[in-house]
């Protein structure tokens, strides 16, 4: 973890809950590409991507993919954190690329913006070490009993 634990949520058995999703991520797609969890709370998450030059397509800038990825992964670890001991899947993923990028760290904001009882409704943004506005996008989600 790359935080001092502060906008997680509460109690030693959130941290572990935690502690222990990020662990299961690494060893999928999330840790292939190399995104790290900065904080997560309740109704966010921020995570980070360091570029590496497998991110970016040939005309040197970071793939329209790795955004899109970062996009969906950051809502998607707000959607698992929101419906503890249910599974979540993307129904929905609406990306916006704003500004090009080709190096440094990649910073991605994840808010809840509206729940029902089955779908989640979330927003996010991407931005380079400097402020600018990389990609932003929305998703929805649905949340499924015992996946």
């Amino acid at each position: 973890m790359k935080d001092n634990g502060q906008d997680r949520p509460n109690g030693p058995d959130a941290r572990s809950a935690l502690e222990a999703l990020e662990a299961a991520a690494k060893k999928s797609f999330w840790g292939y590409l190399g995104f790290e969890l900065v904080t997560a709370g309740e109704g966010k998450a921020v995570i980070a991507l360091s570029v590496r030059p497998e991110h970016l397509n040939m005309a040197g800038i970071v793939h329209g993919g790795v955004l899109a990825s970062m996009l969906d992964n950051a809502m998607g670890l707000v959607a698992i954190l929101a419906c503890p001991g249910d599974g979540t899947v993307t129904t929905g993923l609406n990306v916006h690329y704003l500004h090009p990028s080709s190096e440094g760290r990649l910073t991605c904001e994840a808010a809840l913006i509206h729940r029902s009882r089955r779908t989640l409704t979330l927003e996010a943004r991407i931005a380079d070490n400097n402020g600018e506005l990389l990609a932003w996008g929305s998703g929805t989600f649905r949340r499924v009993i015992g996946l």
